[in-house]
């Protein structure tokens, strides 16, 4: 039988059962479809008592901050940044711990009190894109990115929702390869997995407001239809819109004409299903609407600056890596 790793995961407040719940399903997941005991995951507070959800459900933990084991992996969860009066005295317990842990993250917003406790300092991090600015004003010794989730030596971070699976899926398949997580996401119906490499995609109501609904409306539909690209006059067409109304528009917001926006959406496409699936390159290829195999690699070694089986092979010999052995500081 393989080696089960502690997880403990401590739960700052604000948190959603969402987030706490993709947290148990990506490690039950992993133990229920290896057929054995991969994970043995616990819950933590700051000071031992149950956590109030923001559903008002009181959430039952194992124990405070200072009764996590040495050498368990431990993620401080939290989903917005919320001063509390003992704040000084959680870090400082995080502090101390870090020295005893095999890896330490931030899920979400939790990364925050990662740097607060100056254990971000010189690593790579990220944090929930709504907390990004704030987070690399304040943390300037942190090498801040945008990216999904970092792994930097023994230190995790990623953003909140759909990225807790992109990152908890990268480190157990850094432990126990692609193939379990292929079928964790195909369990989780889970379409697409994301790299560490790829930017949080910041919604675009959140980056253009309400005041631009047809550039969303266009950037939906031509997430909907990656398979088979719809042309600029089509996308006009469906948002009521002319087609030079629809590319001033796109000028304007997203810097970049309608068409150049499609084919980057269908190139990241192409790039997470390189990385996550056995698929062959032309079956990829054909999948993200590029007419031939050929015409496929040309376009994606254009733009990434690596072919598709360079990449397909660079990402395998990242994955045997797995950095997160026990060390200290």
């Amino acid at each position: 039988m393989s080696f089960c790793e502690r997880v403990a995961v401590v739960l700052v407040p604000p948190c959603t059962m969402l987030c706490v719940g993709a947290v148990v399903e990506v490690f039950e997941a992993a133990n229920r479809l290896a057929g054995q005991r991969l994970y043995e995951l616990s819950f933590y507070s700051r000071d031992g008592q149950p956590v109030t959800l923001q559903n008002g459900l009181a959430f039952p933990v194992r124990g405070a901050l200072r009764d996590v084991t040495p050498g368990d992996w431990l993620f401080v969860l939290s989903e917005g940044v919320q001063r509390f009066a003992d704040a000084g005295i959680f870090t400082g317990e995080l502090a101390r711990q870090a020295p005893r842990l095999s890896l330490l993250g931030g899920l979400g917003a939790g990364s925050w009190w990662l740097a607060s406790a100056g254990l971000l300092d010189g690593y790579r991090a990220t944090i929930h894109w709504q907390e990004a600015v704030a987070f690399g004003e304040r943390f300037r010794q942190a090498i801040v990115s945008q990216h999904v989730f970092e792994l930097d030596r023994d230190r995790f971070s990623c953003g909140g929702g759909l990225a807790l699976f992109d990152g908890l899926l990268a480190l157990i398949g850094r432990q126990h390869g692609a193939p379990l997580v292929e079928e964790i996401a195909s369990h989780l119906c889970l379409e697409r997995l994301r790299g560490a490499e790829e930017r949080q995609r910041v919604p675009l109501m959140a980056r253009l407001g309400e005041k631009q609904p047809k550039v969303t409306e266009a950037v939906m539909l031509m997430e909907a239809n990656l398979e088979e690209p719809l042309t600029t006059d089509e996308l006009a067409r469906l948002t009521g819109q002319s087609r030079r109304q629809l590319e001033r528009l796109f000028k304007q917001h997203l810097d970049m004409a309608p068409t150049r926006y499609y084919l980057q959406l269908r190139l990241e496409r192409a790039r997470q299903l390189l990385r996550t699936t056995g698929k062959s390159v032309v079956q990829i290829g054909l999948s993200c609407g590029f007419s031939s195999g050929p015409h496929f690699s040309t376009v994606y070694r254009a733009h990434f600056g690596i072919a598709p089986r360079e990449e397909r092979f660079s990402n395998e010999t990242r994955g045997v890596d797995m950095p997160v052995a026990p060390s200290t500081q």
